[in-house]
């Protein structure tokens, strides 16, 4: 086994010490996974720079991943697993239990115990080597050079900026920043657009230097980047320069292939505290975890180095068609922005061709050909589709047909959502503190995910199929292209529409690129054809899984969204978020602001009808299998709360008016 130890260095009762019905109490397990992999392995030599790296006396390259651990004080033995790949060092697979966020080396609120009355054994991961401190990471070596030295050479940073400011840091969100392996580097690229898009008009290099800005001055910094002049809020900055270190980040994928083959076989005389209590397992990864969730998959990496199977399946959620830096040298694995390398190749499931191009592949080619595929359940809101190509996994490249998802996997469109699950308050305000021309899309999903996995364990466990993909599809006239909605939300009071999409075009990067080494810039090539929900009436989709929100609505709700003027780059796309219209309170109101959309007054009759409808819909969906039961009663109290949001917010804008 690549596993040679885990150190454990806590060990407490979780969630204060509540019980879950039948599966009684939960542990909460901190510690330190340690792997040893065989570099010349073929399943090794997938990894950029894994030759690189140095080994042991044992000939093996060793590294280790931070862990955490939720599992019942007294397993069944027939438990399954869910491998948590956490996003950004961040635990997310306790969005399945509503839980509020807290931080990672805090110990995790447990929300309304979801995850621990289905039995399930969560495993939160680290797989990422550049995580902000105190957050779950891998511990990987550097990739080294002839007589030891140092790797340097070319990387790449975007940044799209809500507010001025003289300095940014040479990483994503406060990660560890890839330094300039040269304050003077005369190679070093500095590009201006007006929106991410945009044409780049290069800024001279005497103009900016990699510096911080310190008490009105640029002081020498190799992890920053400064411009005297300011760098602009609404403009999208990028930058080519040279860096030093070249940590082997590709590791991420063994180390979530050998964790989860640790958690499932391991015995306990090898330290594992789940021996013999785990039947099966699955991974899951949502936004950039997803995408990750997607490398390891066409990577073919299921298979352990004793040849066996490691996830009975997975779960993407919001990764669209992409891949990301993950394996790549001098890569960075937390931007996530559509000129970078992992989105050279949008990926259907099973192999298609490019027209322009002739490349041909598929997710799941590796992996096939093993025998080693698991079942899949694939999840998008309506951002992936407007924004990064999520139509790509399941039609041709050029637009023109549907391509079927293999036996084996499911997709659905989450219809009318935004990137992450919508909530009250009413605000235009982000999470990110950008702020958007609309309200903030309020519509939770995470009900549909509760029950997607429940039916992925029931189609792993007694082989009960989940409910059929339900996407846009060209064949049903649903799947359309975005720019042809552009009148239609233009005739809405207060919607209107981009003054750019969002590009998926072709990228080159060298011909290096087959070996993880990227030349940048990209060559851009011509755009591919992505694709949408249809809307209807009031401009909510018609394709994909729609929840009680969009079956009885109370406004308009998108995938897409603009800037604030407060932010920079007024009316332009504004990515990952998603907005809310509200339909007027009456028939006065929208004939005063001659709104198309009935108003909510001539469709409910009443507080107590709008919540009736909600309750027949939910019900509705537990009979389709997209939620469960246990949900309906909050399904219905928070449409109860969005009842009385819209209405106040409609009264302030009546206030407003007059």
């Amino acid at each position: 086994m690549s596993v040679t130890r885990f150190e454990i260095t806590s060990r407490s009762l979780a969630g204060g010490g509540a019980s879950f019905g039948e599966m009684g109490q939960y542990e909460f397990i901190q510690g330190t996974l340690h792997y040893a992999v065989d570099p010349k392995h073929p399943d090794s030599q997938l990894i950029t720079d894994i030759d690189l790296a140095p080994t042991g006396a044992d000939g093996r390259v060793h590294f280790a991943s931070d862990i955490q651990l939720l599992k019942p004080v007294k397993p069944r033995p027939d438990g399954s697993l869910l491998l948590d790949v956490v996003n950004r060092g961040n635990r997310l697979a306790l969005n399945f239990n509503s839980s509020p966020a807290v931080p990672s080396n805090k110990e995790p609120d447990l929300g309304n115990g979801f995850l621990m009355r289905h039995g399930f054994t969560v495993v939160f991961c680290g797989w990422q080597t550049d995580v902000p401190e105190g957050q779950i990471r891998l511990h990987t070596p550097e990739a080294m050079g002839a007589n030891g030295r140092r790797l340097t050479g070319q990387t790449y940073q975007q940044f799209d900026l809500h507010k001025d400011t003289y300095q940014v840091l040479l990483a994503d969100r406060g990660h560890k920043p890839m330094p300039a392996a040269d304050l003077n580097d005369p190679n070093a690229v500095l590009t201006e657009r007006d929106w991410p898009d945009g044409p780049a008009t290069v800024i001279p290099r005497d103009r900016w230097l990699f510096a911080r800005w310190v008490d009105g001055r640029p002081v020498p910094d190799s992890n920053y980047v400064c411009l005297p002049t300011g760098l602009q809020a609404g403009k999208a900055y990028e930058i080519i320069y040279t860096t030093i270190g070249a940590p082997v980040i590709g590791m991420g994928f063994l180390a979530m292939r050998d964790c989860g083959s640790f958690f499932r076989y391991g015995t306990a005389e090898e330290g594992n505290p789940c021996a013999g209590a785990i039947d099966r397992a699955y991974a899951y990864g949502p936004s950039q975890t997803g995408r990750f969730v997607r490398g390891f998959l066409h990577l073919g990496l299921n298979l352990d180095e004793a040849g066996r199977l490691v996830y009975d399946g997975a779960m993407s959620h919001t990764a669209a068609s992409r891949l990301g830096e993950f394996n790549i040298r001098f890569g960075q694995a937390s931007p996530n922005h559509l000129r970078n390398v992992g989105n050279i190749h949008p990926l259907t499931y099973s192999e298609e061709a490019d027209p322009l191009t002739g490349h041909t592949d598929g997710l799941l080619r590796r992996l096939q050909a093993k025998g080693a595929a698991p079942k899949i359940i694939a999840t998008n809101s309506s951002v992936e589709y407007w924004w990064s190509g999520a139509s790509l996994t399941h039609t041709d490249l050029e637009g023109a047909r549907d391509v079927e998802p293999p036996p084996n996997v499911r997709i659905y469109a989450l219809a009318s959502t935004k990137h992450a699950a919508g909530s009250l308050p009413l605000t235009d305000v982000t999470v990110d503190r950008g702020r958007q021309k609309h309200l903030v899309n309020t519509v939770d999903y995470r009900p549909v995910q509760r029950a997607l996995l429940v039916a992925l364990d029931r189609w792993v466990r007694e082989d009960v199929e989940p409910p059929t993909s339900q996407i846009p599809r060209i064949a049903e006239g649903t799947a359309v292209r975005r720019e042809f909605l552009a009148d239609f939300f233009r005739s809405i009071p207060g919607m209107g529409f981009p003054k750019a999409l969002p590009i998926r075009r072709r990228l080159g990067f060298g011909p290096e690129m087959a070996r993880g080494i990227p030349h940048y810039p990209a060559k851009e090539g011509e755009p591919y054809v992505t694709l949408v929900s249809a809307v209807d009436s009031d401009g909510n989709e018609v394709a994909g899984i729609r929840l009680p929100d969009i079956r009885v609505p109370l406004g308009t709700h998108t995938g897409w969204t603009m800037r604030h003027p407060d932010i920079g780059g007024d009316g332009h796309y504004l990515p990952i978020q998603g907005a809310v219209l509200p339909f007027a309170r009456s028939q006065r109101e929208r004939h005063a602001m001659s709104d198309p959309r009935p108003s909510i007054q001539e469709r409910y009759s009443s507080k107590e009808d709008y919540l009736a409808r909600v309750r027949r819909a939910a019900e509705d969906m537990v009979r389709e299998r997209y939620i469960l039961a246990e949900d309906i009663d909050r399904i219905v109290e928070g449409a109860s709360q969005r009842w009385d949001a819209f209405q106040m917010v409609g009264q302030q804008a009546e206030a407003v008016r007059v």
